[in-house]
C-alpha cells in the first residue's frame, strides 16, 4: 500500500482530507497524488449567442478558482516531507474519482459530518465505493490526522463485505499499536465467524482480541461508537452496504449512519 488518493474540492472537509493524505503518505512511505475533478469546465460551448456566452463565463470562472485553488494547495504540499502530485480532470467528481482509482492503493474522501455540504458527500462516497476496489478512509470533517499507529478497531459480521474491508486494511492494521474485533449480533447469519478473521490476521503477523459486548436494544452503530470512544480508536475498519444502496439511503442502515455520524476515520470497503 504506497499510493495515496486524496479528493481536492474547495469544501469544508478539505484541510481534513489533506492531511490524513499526508499522515497516511507518511506512514506507508509512499506517494500522494491529489486530484481536483471538476465538471464545470467545459471544453466547448453550446450553439447560440446566449449559450456560449453562459458557458464561457462558466468555464473563465471555473479555472480561475481551480488555479486559486491548485496554488493554494501547491504552497501548502511544498512544505511537507512526502512526494507529491497534482492533477486536474474535467468530470463529474465520483466519476472521475473511480476512473483514477485503478493503480491508487487508498482513497481519502469526507464524511457527510459537515452542517453545509452534507449530500455531496454522502453521494460521493456512496458512488465511488460501488465502483472501486481500492478500500476508501472516510475522513470526518473535524479530524485533520489520521494516526496509522494507533488502536484500530475492526466491525466484523463475517459478511463478504465485512471480509473484503478487513483484507484490504492489512497494510494499515500491521501498523495499529493495537487491534480488537467487535462483533455484534444480527438477526442474520454469516458463515464466518470473528475467530476466522482473528486467524486470519494471525497468518499476516498481527495479533487481536475479539470482542462481543453485550448489545441489549442498541443499534449496531451506536454499539459501534460506543467502543470506539471506549478504547480511544484511531480508526474503524468496515464493509459498506450491506444490503442494498438505495435501501441503506431509505432506511439509514449502519452504513449512512456511520458515514455522517463516526467521531473516527472508518476505513471501508464495500
Amino acid at each position: 500500500m504506497k499510493s495515496v488518493l486524496v479528493y481536492i474540492a474547495d469544501d469544508s472537509g478539505l484541510e481534513a482530507r489533506l492531511q490524513a493524505g499526508l499522515d497516511l503518505t507518511r506512514s506507508l512511505g509512499g506517494h500522494l497524488h491529489c486530484l481536483r475533478v471538476n465538471p464545470y469546465n467545459p471544453q466547448m460551448a453550446f450553439d447560440g449567442v446566449t449559450g456560449m456566452s453562459v458557458m464561457y463565463d462558466i468555464g473563465k470562472l471555473s479555472r480561475e478558482q481551480d488555479a486559486q485553488l491548485r496554488a493554494s494547495i501547491e504552497k501548502k504540499l511544498a512544505g511537507e516531507d512526502v512526494p507529491w502530485e497534482y492533477r486536474e480532470e474535467n468530470a463529474e467528481a465520483s466519476r472521475g474519482l473511480s476512473k483514477n482509482s485503478a493503480l491508487v492503493d487508498i482513497i481519502v474522501l469526507s464524511s457527510a459530518s459537515g452542517d453545509d455540504d452534507t449530500g455531496l458527500p454522502l453521494g460521493i462516497l456512496g458512488d465511488v465505493l460501488h465502483n472501486v476496489t481500492a478500500p476508501v478512509v472516510v475522513q470526518p470533517n473535524a479530524v485533520k490526522k489520521f494516526d496509522a499507529c494507533g488502536s484500530a478497531l475492526v466491525a466484523w459480521n463475517g459478511s463478504f463485505e465485512a471480509g473484503n474491508a478487513l483484507r484490504a486494511a492489512v497494510p494499515l492494521l500491521k501498523m495499529a499499536s493495537d487491534v480488537q474485533i467487535l462483533t455484534v449480533e444480527e438477526d442474520k447469519g454469516h458463515d464466518l465467524p470473528p475467530l476466522v478473521a482473528s486467524e486470519y490476521l494471525a497468518h499476516h503477523g498481527i495479533k487481536t482480541e475479539i470482542n462481543n459486548p453485550s448489545t441489549g436494544k442498541l443499534p449496531v452503530q451506536d454499539v459501534l461508537l460506543n467502543e470506539a470512544e471506549n478504547m480511544q480508536a484511531a480508526y474503524l475498519v468496515m464493509g459498506a452496504y450491506g444490503h442494498s444502496r438505495a435501501r441503506e439511503f431509505l432506511f439509514g442502515g449502519v452504513t449512512r449512519s456511520l458515514f455522517k455520524n463516526s467521531p473516527v476515520p472508518l476505513v471501508v470497503s464495500h
